[in-house]
Parts: C-alpha cells; sequence; structure tokens
C-alpha cells in the first residue's frame, strides 16, 4: 500500500472539468479593470462573505496580490512589520515596494508593539504582516493582539491566510472569522490552492480599503485576471463546502488525531498541533536515509530542515483512508527502530 503526503489540498477537493460549469472561453482577453471575468463579482462577494469581511477582490495569485498591495500601500510612508515566521511570498512583495521591514519574533506581539510605536512617531504608517497560521505550530500567533496593534498605531494588519482558508475558522473561512477580527484594520490575502484547491487568490477586507485598492490596483490593469476556469474551480469548491465541508474538516482532524496518536504510542512526538501539517524532528543525519527509503516503499513524505536538523513533514488530506495512515505511521516508526534513530 502506497501514500502520498506531500499534496496540500487539504479537504481533498480537485475540481474535474465534468464537474464545472461550462466556459465558452479561458478569458475575455481584457484586464480586470476594464471588465471582469465571468463570475468574478460573485465569487468575490461569497468569499467575503465566508471570510466574515465586508468586501473581496480576486487576483490571479498571491504573487500577485501581495506585490500589488505593497505598491498601493506605499504611496504614503509605511514601514512593514514582519512576523519572522511569515511566508516568503508576502516578503517579496514587500521587498519590491521598497518600504522599510523589519522582522519581530515569531509571535511576540510585545515586541511589535514597541516596533510600531517606534516607526509611528518616526513617522511612518506601521503595517503588520503575519501568516493567519504557521504550518508546524502548536497554535496560530497572537492574531487578535496582532489587530490591537494596528488600531492602536492607526496602522494595518496584513495576513497571508493561504493554510488557514478552507481549513480554520466557521465553515473554512479562515482567520478574521476564526478569530473574530472583523471590523479591524485588517486585510486578509489567500490563495485558494491548498484548502479549496482552486488555483487564485483573494484579497479580503474592510469595503473602503478594497475599494482603494481596486482602484490603484496595477495588476488588475496590466495583468491577466484570474481564468474562468479557476473562477469555476472556485466556485464549486465553495458549492462543495456548503455541502461537505464540515464533514470534510472533521475528517480531516480524524485523520490528524490518528497520526498523532500513533506515533505517541511508539514514544514519537509530532508538531504540528490539530493542523495537517504533521512534522516529526530527527536525528542529524539521518533524513536523506529515511526520505529514500520510505520512497521505496511508496510512502511519499517531505525532507526538510537542514543535514544537521532534519525534520519529515506530512500534509494529510481529507481523503486520506485510515488504513493509509495506519500503514504509513506503521512504516516510519518501523525503519526509524532499524535506524536506531
Amino acid at each position: 500500500m502506497g501514500a502520498d503526503f506531500t499534496s496540500a489540498l487539504y479537504l481533498g477537493m480537485r475540481h474535474p472539468v465534468a464537474a464545472l460549469r461550462p466556459w465558452s472561453a479561458l478569458t475575455l482577453g481584457k484586464p480586470a479593470a476594464l471588465e471582469p471575468a465571468p463570475g468574478e463579482a460573485a465569487l468575490g462577494a461569497e468569499l467575503a462573505a465566508l471570510m466574515d469581511c465586508e468586501a473581496a477582490c480576486l487576483m490571479p495569485s498571491t504573487l500577485h496580490l501581495f506585490w500589488d498591495l505593497f505598491g498601493w500601500l506605499r504611496a504614503k510612508p509605511v514601514a512593514v512589520l514582519v512576523d519572522a515566521a511569515a511566508y516568503p511570498v508576502a516578503r517579496w512583495g514587500a521587498a519590491a515596494a521598497g518600504v522599510a521591514v523589519q522582522a519581530f519574533r515569531h509571535g511576540d506581539a510585545a515586541r511589535a508593539l514597541g516596533a510600531a510605536r517606534r516607526w509611528r512617531n518616526a513617522g511612518l504608517r506601521p503595517l503588520l504582516l503575519a501568516d493567519g497560521y504557521t504550518p508546524g505550530d502548536g497554535a496560530a500567533p497572537p492574531l487578535a493582539a496582532y489587530a490591537e496593534i494596528a488600531e492602536s498605531v492607526g496602522g494595518l494588519l496584513l495576513l497571508d491566510d493561504t493554510q488557514a482558508l478552507g481549513v480554520l475558522g466557521p465553515r473554512g473561512g479562515g482567520s478574521v472569522a476564526g478569530h473574530g477580527l472583523a471590523g479591524a484594520p485588517v486585510l486578509s490575502g489567500a490563495s485558494l490552492a491548498k484548502g479549496f484547491g482552486a488555483p487564485l487568490a483573494v484579497l479580503a477586507g474592510p469595503r473602503e480599503a478594497l475599494a482603494g485598492f481596486e482602484a490603484a490596483s496595477q495588476c488588475r490593469l496590466h495583468c491577466s485576471p484570474p481564468s474562468v476556469a479557476a473562477i469555476a474551480a472556485a466556485a464549486h469548491a465553495l458549492e462543495c463546502n456548503r455541502r461537505t465541508g464540515d464533514m470534510l474538516r472533521q475528517r480531516l482532524q480524524h485523520r490528524i488525531v490518528q497520526l498523532r496518536a500513533l506515533f505517541k504510542t511508539r514514544g514519537l512526538k509530532l508538531h504540528g498541533g490539530s493542523f495537517p501539517v504533521q512534522r516529526l524532528a530527527l536525528a542529524p543525519s539521518s533524513g536523506a536515509a529515511l526520505h529514500s527509503r520510505l520512497s521505496q516503499a511508496g510512502i511519499e513524505v517531505l525532507l526538510q530542515g537542514t543535514r544537521a536538523k532534519p525534520v519529515l513533514t506530512m500534509l494529510l488530506r481529507a481523503d486520506h483512508g485510515a488504513a493509509e495512515i495506519a500503514h504509513a505511521a506503521r512504516t516510519i516508526t518501523q525503519l526509524l527502530e532499524v535506524q536506531h534513530v
């Protein structure tokens, strides 16, 4: 029995073409600023409601989104305060904008507050940048505290919510909904390619801010919008989420609990809490051999970290079966025993 734990399609959504509404062309050949793609407005409105935000707009990817977002925000003097665990794509957007950037220790709201006050006193508007959830953590960072800091200094909290959307929060709505941040100065950007399995991104937040962003957006003026096929896939994902999303998230939790319990019985601790990204720290220099043997056994996992500190990472999905989980856990623990890791 083989098993693949390298895909981040957490809910197991794949959207075969037969399940999607038909389209006559993949694109209108026009930028979104001139004419929205078919289905774009309705999908944006539904995503905004799911994410507990006033408004939302679609982008081809989070790279487009954050490049464009920071390009808009730098029109006034700003400084970006980055949670050290933030995913690289959003950081690239800040770097490309050429704005002042300062990192603070992951989850350290006190340091973030101190830095935000210093930048505000220097005449710059503080923008806090963080992930809604960082894989491998036991819990999300203190997002409510981050939002309070942003509000207290006249700034914004910018979230990369790609990991959370579809998986966390009420109905899979992500971090704004899950942490009660509606109405706070928060802009949430996320790819739908993980939890919802659709290759496009969404930016959601206060209606006034979204209107300003759309009016100034360079990507909506100069780049192709998300394809009609991607929009159809996202619409199908939200339809599936309405019908079976809670069941899929519950099934996913069962698989996570099962895997963690099986490792615990062998005295091994997985990191990742109740999130579908589960990590196991390995002994120095043991990762490559273990990874190779697992692949030979038909079990695909990710080898991360460094040679000195290797980490075995497993991405769990709702469509993994209990037998797959048990087989993978048994094989991994047996190989660890053989290698005396």
